[in-house]
């Protein structure tokens, strides 16, 4: 009887981390039409970008929290937005021309990451309110294995973290 009984705990518990695992997949990013978006999204959008190209738009779970992760066109310029369900604007991604990125980022990138080319800079705006706060500068390089990485890094162009989390 005890092995019927571990085996029952056992199936239990694994049954458990299916659902688990389930949920998890539940809560992946979820690509939506911008007819389809809450009104408070598209306003949020239309009110800070007007007319804008939207490409992309994600309904995200981040720390228990909806969030939708827009990517878009504004005047010739790559943006990307993050907006909380109710439509308040938490960060924007400006992309930046290479010619205007500062010296000290191309400089540090291309010390720790010699053979990678920088594919794409964005700089990063907090928003409180109407008013955005650059944060920092997340940069996409390109490895000699045509291999693709996120790398932040600071305003004063110091490498703080590379994709996956991993700090310098």
């Amino acid at each position: 009887m005890g092995g019927i009984l571990r085996w029952s705990s056992m199936s239990a518990a694994a049954l458990i981390s299916l659902a688990i695992l389930g949920r998890a997949e539940d809560e992946k990013a979820k690509k939506i039409p911008f007819d389809k978006t809450p009104k408070a999204i598209r306003d949020a959008i239309n009110n800070r970008f007007p007319d804008a190209e939207v490409s992309s738009i994600e309904k995200e779970n981040e720390n228990g929290k909806v969030v939708f992760d827009v990517e878009l066109k504004h005047k010739g310029r790559k943006y990307e937005m993050d907006i909380e369900e109710d439509g308040t604007i938490i960060e924007i991604e400006k992309e930046v021309a290479l010619k205007d990125v500062p010296k000290a980022l191309i400089k540090n990138v291309k010390a720790k990451f010699p053979e990678a080319t920088i594919k794409e800079v964005m700089e990063v705006n907090k928003v409180k309110g109407k008013e955005e706060t650059p944060d920092h500068y997340e940069v996409t390089i390109q490895t000699s294995d045509k291999k693709k990485k996120e790398i932040n890094v600071s305003l004063a162009g110091k490498i703080i973290m590379k994709e996956g989390g991993e700090k310098n």
